[in-house]
């Protein structure tokens, strides 16, 4: 195959490339510069008789991707290592090749599914991404993760249960809260300040984990009032399962921000409790709510 047909063939293969980039990496500038690099190389290799080029320009992206999650760890960058919820805002306006792209093609993935796939090592991420969400064969996978077959999938596994999670709730409880904060995300969302009190306990709180006293506000109506006038943290608020119950994680373009921990009584919220610092978001399980 000669570099223009191979140039052909890769134009074709680059939205299947970019996606399984982006869902490893969890970041569009990311994601485009790994497609490029995995042009690079196959340029250089030379496709020859490759008889399945997407698997072989996927194997190339994989590995490619798995490198940039190394360095990222090395570096001691941390994806959930961001300033809380006052820089929501400045999150939203952050640059890149095309923030309102990316928003969209965050929301697309799955805001709560990126911030999990962030708490994964490099090596799980990426067995994770390419078998569950790709169905790439473990055979092929274990080449890129330098690992047996038997090992990545012991990987994958791994990866599968800390994204599902485990509920610390039964399950009938776990439905109950999940219906009610759910009402309260789409009244947020929404705008509807009727709906947003019915969902509230009278007396509802919201506090800032390790805070002082002060911090706390008190009231469905002033907590509504403020929710409504925060419309950056609803759109980007998501269900979670938050220290195994129904709970919410805030985070713009998949990038952990805040999680807030849900009290539900008596088919209400009687409060929450929001977690900004980086230090104490490490400590919070997240995972997928199902």
């Amino acid at each position: 195959m000669d570099e223009q047909a191979l140039a052909e063939r890769f134009d074709e293969c680059r939205g299947h490339l970019r996606a399984v980039a982006y869902r490893m990496l969890g970041s569009l500038d990311e994601a485009e510069d790994a497609v490029q690099e995995t042009w690079l190389r196959a340029a250089r290799a030379g496709a020859g008789d490759v008889a399945n080029l997407p698997g072989w320009l996927t194997t190339i992206a994989g590995r490619i991707c798995l490198d940039m999650l190394r360095s990222r760890r090395r570096r001691g960058e941390d994806p959930a290592g961001l300033d809380g919820l006052d820089r929501l805002a400045e999150l939203e306006r952050a640059g890149g090749r095309d923030p309102e792209e990316e928003a969209v093609l965050a929301d697309s993935v799955g805001l709560a599914m990126l911030v999990v796939l962030d708490r994964l090592g490099p090596a799980e991420r990426v067995a994770f991404v390419l078998h569950d969400l790709f169905a790439v064969p473990f055979a092929e996978i274990a080449g890129i993760v330098e690992r047996t077959p038997e090992t990545t999938k012991r990987l994958a596994s791994r990866a599968r249960r800390r994204v599902h999670g485990t509920p610390a709730v039964p399950a009938a409880d776990l439905a109950r809260q999940r219906e009610v904060v759910a009402a309260f995300l789409a009244a947020s969302r929404s705008g509807d300040l009727d709906a947003l009190l019915a969902v509230l306990a009278p007396d509802a709180f919201r506090r800032a984990e390790g805070a002082a006293g002060a911090a706390e506000v008190r009231g469905a109506r002033r907590i509504a009032g403020e929710t409504l006038a925060n419309p950056v943290r609803a759109r980007n608020a998501r269900l979670a399962l938050v220290d195994g119950s129904a709970g919410v994680v805030v985070a713009p373009r998949g990038r952990l921000a805040a999680v807030l921990r849900v009290t539900v009584e008596d088919g209400r919220i009687a409060g929450f409790t929001v977690v900004g610092d980086p230090s104490r978001l490490r400590a919070v399980r997240i995972a997928l709510l199902r």
